[in-house]
């Protein structure tokens, strides 16, 4: 009966024949518009319900009317004579036992009414429209006590709530806890690499060149960090990021700080002779107390590095009824004695975006290719919708290091003074016998 299905294949990329075969638990596919990935996890589906009789599976976009438009009506034809679909249900029911159940999230709420329910393989179109929260409340639902595979499949653009746990998960690989990187697999492609669409629609690239700059580059390239509204426009990471190199003895240097119990930011910033700034060293932990945090930002920084000081948020100086002290009384008592700075939003961030300018190819602000966590959260953050000159403070995970860069740059600096020149012994000598003259002609006097 599953013979009467015809699949043509025949036109599959090497980027969807790389989704076909993949086998990592976490499967992403996409990162720019155009790609073919609406087609390939539709196929992908199908592929499994027939391969592994009696698999059960969910697929989710953020509203079912997406679902219907985009994969319900596309696979109710091609799976005529093998799947019957519910309406009422929203599920297909394949002739072999295979379950193909068609879901939405479009609340958080939503995606408690697939708690305790056990799914083999989870697909998640357009992924960057859940939330972080959506998405980790559904992976406990992979699991059974079977052979089938278990595996999430995600397609997605750069963009939406969901943009910063996607590239964190796919893209920048950074993993926390038990997640195993291992697990986690992205096949980026782009409009390029889906011949079948350049060829019937030679049209679709051109309006992909006619977009925005930052949305261009997201959607027809699939950038994660050049998006429309990102706040620090101006970010170029071929200007911006620089290798790290031996810092001056001279060069005046710095620290900035934000705490909350949520996380413990600071940053190490040096100032040349020109004026400008090098963002050399970082730090970022969460769940640290004052005197645990104090030690280990004390001991990142080595004895002979003199710190002028570290500038850190007014709040730090509020004093607590239990004991009297303030936070910035708790560092200084762990040995790091804090400056309060200031807490204007809108001036401090206008302070880091002038230091970011680019003006004949260079920037007075450059950060050192080993502070992987600011650079990412700074190519993150998005304008305040209601307030364009200020950041969103969501996601707040994201916050934390450029608060503590902006509470640094709010403070007054100046240029580092050059090293005064050694003087030879004969330099020495002559200014001895110059200085002895002098003094034995004002005596004539």
């Amino acid at each position: 009966m599953q013979n009467s299905l015809k699949l043509d294949l025949s036109r599959t990329n090497p980027k969807q024949e790389q989704f076909f075969t993949a086998h990592n638990r976490m499967i992403m596919y996409g990162g720019a518009r155009g790609g073919g990935k609406s087609w390939a996890v539709r196929m992908k589906a199908v592929l499994l319900a027939i391969r592994y009789a009696g698999i059960k599976m969910l697929f989710l976009r953020r509203t079912y009317r997406d679902l219907e438009r985009n994969h319900v009506r596309e696979l109710e034809p091609l799976l005529k004579g093998i799947a019957r679909y519910s309406k009422q249900e929203k599920c297909f029911y394949f002739n072999n036992g295979s379950l193909l159940e068609m879901g939405y999230c479009d609340s958080e709420s939503d995606v408690n009414q697939y708690q305790g329910i056990e799914y083999d393989v989870i697909f998640m179109d357009e992924a960057t429209q859940f939330t972080e929260y959506q998405y980790s409340t559904l992976t406990a639902c992979i699991r059974g006590a079977n052979s089938f595979p278990k595996r999430m499949y995600l397609t997605c653009n750069p963009g939406g709530v969901g943009h910063e746990w996607v590239k964190r998960l796919f893209v920048s690989r950074k993993y926390r806890n038990a997640e195993n990187p291992n697990d986690y697999m992205f096949i980026p492609a782009t409009v390029f690499d889906n011949a079948v669409l350049l060829e019937t629609d030679t049209g679709y690239v051109d309006m992909l060149n006619n977009l925005p700059d930052g949305l261009r580059e997201a959607w027809r390239d699939g950038s994660w960090d050049l998006l429309e509204g990102r706040y620090f426009d101006e970010f170029d990471r071929s200007i911006h990021i620089v290798k790290p190199f031996q810092i001056p003895e001279h060069w005046r240097k710095y620290r900035g700080m934000d705490y909350g119990l949520d996380c413990l930011a600071c940053v190490w910033v040096a100032i040349d002779e020109r004026g400008n700034y090098y963002v050399y060293r970082e730090y970022a932990e969460s769940n640290k107390v004052i005197s645990v945090g104090a030690e280990e930002i004390v001991n990142l920084t080595p004895i002979d590095e003199r710190i002028e000081y570290t500038a850190a948020p007014p709040d730090m100086w509020g004093r607590t009824q239990e004991s009297g002290k303030t936070k910035a009384d708790l560092f200084r008592e762990g040995g790091l004695p804090l400056l309060k700075s200031s807490n204007n939003r809108e001036a401090g961030w206008l302070a880091v975006k002038d230091l970011l300018q680019v003006k004949n190819g260079s920037s007075r602000l450059m950060i050192f290719d080993n502070c992987i966590e600011l650079i990412d959260c700074l190519t993150s953050l998005q304008r305040d919708t209601k307030h364009p000159t200020d950041c969103a403070t969501e996601p707040h995970d994201i916050t934390h290091l450029p608060d503590a860069l902006r509470y640094f740059v709010l403070q007054f600096t100046s240029p580092s003074k050059p090293p005064k020149e050694e003087k030879t012994a004969i330099q020495k000598y002559r200014e001895k016998a110059l200085k002895g003259r002098l003094e034995k002609r004002r005596s004539y006097f």
